[in-house]
């Protein structure tokens, strides 16, 4: 009997080690990051999309308003930031498994569908889709009114489930989904008048505004929905850290800050009708111009090409601010004017002599283009960032198209903000419509002051 008993223990350690052998696999193939693994390596991976609200880069910096916020649970964790891109939900949650990611920080909002692959943080931003039409649509207050409307959405489930819901109720709307346009563009061709209805989320209608003021944000689609960041479900401590953090930046002002940074001022629409140029030009630029003449004719620039570029950075205003932290009349970001040795930021002689200095050094950059191409390309790499150029000319060349040539990029930029365009491009997602736009408006003031003359000057000039 004795000898029996110990054949039993020996036989069910055997199935024990079995069993261990058999699940090690299993729970060593998700290989999640914990809050030690980032303290010990001194480095957090976060993973994001490239979109105007999660990350960017504006003239060769770092933007977003969720990249801002990692930077700031970095600072707050004592360790370095380390940003990795990807393209869907699907493929962040595989990084995230993978263990080469800590946090996905994406703008998604919590579901339930999310929830069973990820834990979600504590919500930071409440979100609501929205109805965006066009000024001169007509005007849709009640979502009955959707009968026999047309929009357009991203296929995604937050803009096409609440028009799923809508047309269960028997309301009868088309509904035209595309995989491949983001969101902004469908508020873009909405403004345009190319389409009459799309779907966005509060926030992006809300940062998209200044840039389509002819888009209106209208009725509320669905309920309200919370973002968050989500981790790895067994990642316990690191999840409660990213809660404690989002506590104590709501306490100190620092969400308030970065928020403000994105955010501010969305109801202010940089519109500019050549009446309020024609006047701002009379009773500004003359304080300025003898400081502009002497900085372009040193750099080898028309100064009236300068004046209608610091027009367009700043509407001649020596103390602007940008939302992306630009200041001044030609609008210096903090480490181009670092750069440039400038003191005082604010002080008109100083920001604009560094302004065109900035310029003359990106217009060195492209010496295979040729006037007047090599000049419109340095003021799209001031506007956007010479990284930006670099893959729009590559682009250019892939395509068939004189990468030497501002019109090819002018096709091509805009092209940055698909993913089948950015995704093979070295510096990633670009709002590749505003640098065109940049150089259009800029090009317009600039011949207004040749053609008709005009020269608003001190007396002394």
């Amino acid at each position: 009997m004795r000898r029996h008993w110990w054949w039993k223990l020996a036989l069910i350690s055997l199935w024990v080690a079995a069993a261990v052998g058999l699940l090690r696999p299993v729970v060593t193939a998700h290989r999640f990051v914990t809050l030690h693994k980032i303290s010990k390596t001194g480095e957090l991976v976060v993973i994001t999309r490239y979109s105007p609200h999660c990350y960017y880069t504006y003239r060769d910096q770092p933007m977003g308003f969720e990249y801002d916020l990692a930077r700031a649970f970095a600072d707050h964790l004592g360790v370095n930031l380390k940003v990795v891109v990807a393209d869907d939900w699907a493929s962040m949650v595989q990084l995230l498994q993978k263990g080469q990611g800590a946090v996905i920080a994406a703008s998604f909002s919590i579901s339930a569908e999310r929830g069973s692959d990820v834990a979600f943080s504590n919500g930071y931003m409440e979100i609501r889709p929205h109805l965006i039409a066009r000024r001169d649509h007509r005007n849709i207050s009640r979502i009955e009114e959707l009968t026999g409307e047309v929009v357009d959405v991203y296929d995604n489930a937050d803009y096409t489930g609440p028009l799923d819901r809508i047309r269960k109720n028997g309301i009868e709307v088309d509904v035209r989904t595309h995989t491949d346009v983001p969101t902004e563009d469908l508020i873009r061709q909405v403004a345009e008048g190319t389409i009459d209805l799309t779907v966005a989320q509060s926030h992006i209608a809300l940062l998209n505004r200044r840039h389509y003021p002819e888009a209106l944000t209208t009725i509320a689609l669905g309920k309200p929905q919370w973002l968050a960041w989500a981790t790895a479900p067994e990642a316990r401590a690191l999840l409660s850290e990213i809660n404690h953090f989002f506590d104590q930046i709501m306490e100190n002002g620092i969400f308030d800050r970065i928020y403000a940074k994105y955010y501010s001022n969305v109801h202010d629409f940089d519109y500019v009708d050549l009446r309020t140029f024609h006047r701002r030009i009379r009773t500004r630029l003359s304080s300025y111009s003898p400081f502009i003449k002497e900085a372009a004719e040193e750099n080898g620039f028309d100064w009236r090409l300068i004046a209608a570029q610091i027009y367009q950075e700043s509407h001649l205003r020596p103390r602007a601010n940008s939302t992306a932290g630009a200041k001044g009349l030609m609008q210096l970001l903090p480490e181009t004017a670092l750069s440039l040795d400038v003191g005082d930021v604010y002080n008109p002689v100083e920001n604009i002599n560094a302004g065109v200095r900035h310029l003359k050094n990106l217009y060195s950059q492209f010496e295979q283009s040729e006037a007047p191409d090599r000049l419109l390309i340095a003021l799209a790499a001031y506007n956007t960032g010479i990284g930006h150029i670099w893959d729009a000319q590559q682009l250019a060349a892939k395509l068939g198209l004189d990468p030497n040539r501002w019109a090819s990029l002018a096709k091509t930029l805009p092209m940055l903000k698909y993913r089948k365009y950015y995704k093979d491009a070295k510096h990633g997602y670009c709002r590749g419509d505003e640098p065109v736009a940049y150089i259009r408006q800029i090009l317009i003031y600039y011949d207004i002051l040749k053609r008709q003359g005009i020269e608003y000057e001190s007396p002394d000039a």
